[in-house]
């Protein structure tokens, strides 16, 4: 018999992910990769509209997927056979998801994808009728008023099977606002039991998963480029300074503690949507690497700024989130709330640099680093210093 579903302590002492967690974000991995994938090639045949559209509107679904399974499991994960067994089902409806993928950027057509979706959502479902089960009160009503709000959620994106393509968008707009609402709706009695430190774990956990698969997809559009042409000295620019690029992004990420920020659904609430543009434009990046080694080829029907575009503009919008949601919580003194705002908008410049653009927002990357290790150092210095 399985076990009553009890929300966890948040006082719980040396909470980390479990092995389940990590095999759920690893499958999230091929669906990250289908959607940025999928960014590169409409970009690159100079379809921008078409796909930053589908990129938008698709990388909000695994996202929010990821974000349902990752705040649940920090306040109830039992760890038993049918907690497992359910968790597996969600991994399952995630991988026909990504396959989906190709067919509703190339067709318009979701019907795989909105399958996929369905597998994940009852078995979210699922998830809090058993928390609710095992609850009482207002925690229970919290647990039914989840199952409620995703299941009438997926009624809605049945309009993206029933309605026109050029309504697509409108569907996105309108159902998206429906789930992001979920939660606060459900949670406005009480609270739950989500674990701080876990929940920081968690996210930046995704946070190198998807700063992973942007350095496997640059590698594999240089390595691709190196075969078919073998002219590292136009690479070595591109691939150097993507490279930085992405080192910088972890940096600047973990370069702070967050956990304890989030002490209120206000505040986590406001920094787990946040980081919908702090995972895009991570995994955009990787795509924009891809478009500007086409291009250095001839191989992308884009201008030198239109691919150097493809890589600052999605850098520039990382740096600017994690500071907006992350790291200005942290920072002391106007010299450190300014590095990563002025940073983004050096990346932004870099674009102007044509062929040359993302070896030039790497080394910017990189001096961000070191300007704000730099300022931190100098703190706890004065920080340190006796006073007179």
């Amino acid at each position: 018999m399985p076990v009553l579903m009890r929300a966890r302590s948040r006082e719980e002492a040396h909470r980390a992910a479990t092995p389940l967690e990590l095999f759920f974000d690893l499958c999230f991995v091929v669906a990250v990769a289908q959607a940025g994938g999928q960014l590169a090639h409409a970009l690159a045949e100079g379809h921008p509209g078409h796909g930053i559209t589908g990129y938008v509107m698709l990388f909000f679904a695994v996202w929010w997927a990821w974000m349902n399974f990752s705040w649940f499991s920090s306040a109830y994960d039992t760890d038993d056979a049918l907690y497992r067994v359910v968790t597996l089902v969600q991994m399952a409806g995630v991988l026909v998801l990504a396959a989906g993928v190709p067919r509703a950027f190339d067709h318009g057509d979701f019907t795989v994808v909105w399958f996929g979706y369905l597998v994940m959502r009852l078995a979210m479902v699922t998830q809090w009728l058993r928390a609710a089960h095992g609850s009482r009160g207002a925690e229970r009503r919290t647990a039914l008023r989840y199952a409620l709000g995703v299941t009438v959620c997926q009624v809605g994106w049945l309009g993206l099977l029933v309605l026109p393509q050029d309504e697509l968008p409108w569907v996105f707009v309108v159902v998206g606002l429906m789930e992001l609402a979920v939660p606060v709706w459900a949670e406005r009695e009480r609270q739950t039991a989500w674990h701080p430190h876990h929940i920081a774990e968690r996210y930046g956990l995704f946070t190198i998963i998807v700063l992973g698969e942007t350095i496997a997809a640059a590698t594999v559009a240089v390595q691709s480029a190196l075969d078919e042409n073998g002219e590292l000295g136009t690479l070595l620019p591109i691939a150097g300074g993507g490279l930085l690029v992405v080192f910088a992004a972890y940096w600047i990420y973990f370069a702070v503690p967050i956990h304890l920020h989030l002490r209120s659904n206000t505040q986590a609430f406001l920094w787990g949507y946040g980081h919908y543009l702090v995972f895009g434009s991570a995994a955009a990046v990787g795509a924009g690497i891809e478009i500007a080694v086409e291009e250095a080829f001839g191989k992308a029907h884009l201008s030198p700024y239109g691919a150097a575009a493809c890589v600052t503009v999605p850098a520039a919008l990382y740096m600017f989130t994690v500071w907006l949601i992350h790291s200005r919580h942290q920072k002391r003194g106007p010299a450190q709330q300014l590095v990563l705002p002025v940073s983004s908008v050096l990346v932004l410049a870099c674009t102007f640099a044509g062929q040359w653009a993302v070896l030039a927002a790497g080394l910017v990357a990189s001096a961000t680093v070191a300007v704000g290790v730099t300022l931190t150092a100098r703190q706890g210095t004065a920080l340190t210093e006796p006073r007179p």
